[in-house]
């Protein structure tokens, strides 16, 4: 049974999210459009979590150290010190994190993810959900995760993983974007396609360790690394 990180709930609604232009544009079979349609309409009826969110917040919890669901964090002494750097939101959960007195929210593009403008070594915790894929350059992006956290400290986010197929970029190739489909602004266009290696990208980001936390495999892939 699929138990929500964010509130603890076990029960699930699902709808479908994904429209024939972009099922055709990643090439997706019908098994693969399946488990994206789950990782991102599948959802906890208590509080709204996507699969994609559970994954996320089963990261943070194993980076913390706790088995506590996300919306009681503000309650887990062990966290009200952690420095927190959210760099794009995720709904439900970081709302739920922004109640701790180190949580810090600075949302992609807005933010420049491959320059970030924080010291070395100021957070504990690096989050960011489905972002990764809209960067030009990714492995950059992951380097000034690496750059900004303390010793000791970790990165949790997740990214929309084909797991039948190698990373691919999409330059040279049409035009996708993730989101609203009648969207077409360069924050929604995918500029990666992730797939059974981009755990890789971690190893040549500077990280030496990593834990990969699945839901409903192979739905919703999300990496703790440190």
């Amino acid at each position: 049974m699929t138990r929500c990180s964010i509130c603890g709930g076990t029960e699930f609604t699902s709808r479908k999210v994904l429209w024939p232009e972009l099922v055709a544009a990643w090439g997706l079979s019908p098994d693969e459009t399946a488990y994206v349609d789950d990782q991102q309409g599948r959802c906890c009826t208590g509080c709204g979590a996507s699969l994609r969110v559970v994954a996320l917040g089963r990261a943070i919890q194993d980076a913390c150290h706790t088995t506590s669901v996300i919306r009681s964090c503000a309650d887990d002494p062990r966290l009200a010190t952690l420095r927190i750097l959210d760099l794009n939101g995720a709904d439900v959960l970081s709302p739920a994190l922004a109640g701790l007195p180190g949580y810090v929210r600075a949302d992609f593009p807005q933010v420049d993810m491959e320059a970030l403008s924080y010291p070395d070594g100021m957070f504990d915790l690096v989050i960011h959900s489905d972002t990764l894929e809209h960067v030009p350059n990714p492995l950059q992006a992951l380097m000034e995760c690496w750059r900004v956290l303390a010793d000791q400290g970790h990165l949790c986010f997740t990214i929309p993983v084909i797991v039948g197929r190698m990373t691919r970029s999409r330059e040279g190739i049409p035009k996708s974007w993730h989101g609203n489909p009648a969207l077409t602004a360069d924050d929604y266009l995918v500029r990666t396609e992730f797939g059974a290696d981009a755990w890789t990208y971690l190893m040549r980001a500077g990280f030496s360790r990593l834990s990969i936390h699945q839901v409903e495999y192979p739905a919703a892939t999300a990496f703790t690394a440190w």
